[in-house]
């Protein structure tokens, strides 16, 4: 099947696109009128609590929500501000195990207000609850076509 610019798939690509820039944006500037970190902190902090138990690079890196081309220096960053911990693999000894400190999660925990009252300004509000529902349905098969295989 063709993809024209007025095909359906390729309308729904730029509003998912168009949306999230302006989303992203919108939790970044709140985030930084807060005084807080960027946005790919959270990412990374929310997925290290998510995983509870230490994770490699790679593996941090394929769970992630905002695409990160320089990982390392994010990592690098995190652990500056004593936000991060990391520490040889034993399996592996080229590799180091990433887990987020307590400071870190403190952190995650103090930026999540502040990114949920963005979302929900920007979404919430958009979208009767039933409405946001469906919408969620209907982009299910979407995200599960495109999700890489994760690693437990």
């Amino acid at each position: 099947m063709a993809i024209g610019t007025n095909s359906p798939p390729f309308q729904i690509w730029v509003r998912l696109v168009r949306s999230y820039r302006r989303i992203s944006d919108a939790v970044e500037a709140a985030l930084k009128a807060e005084g807080l970190p960027p946005l790919e902190w959270y990412d990374v902090l929310l997925e290290l609590e998510r995983h509870r138990t230490p994770l490699r690079a790679r593996d941090l890196e394929q769970r992630l929500l905002l695409a990160q081309y320089n990982l390392s220096r994010l990592l690098d960053r995190l652990e500056s501000r004593g936000l991060i911990e990391r520490e040889p693999d034993p399996d592996d000894g080229r590799s180091r195990l990433i887990r987020a400190s307590e400071a870190g999660l403190a952190m995650r925990r103090q930026m999540w207000p502040i990114y949920r009252r963005t979302i929900e300004s920007m979404i919430g509000q958009s979208l009767p609850a039933a409405e946001a529902e469906q919408l969620v349905n209907l982009l299910a098969p979407i995200a599960a076509a495109v999700e890489p295989e994760k690693e437990t």
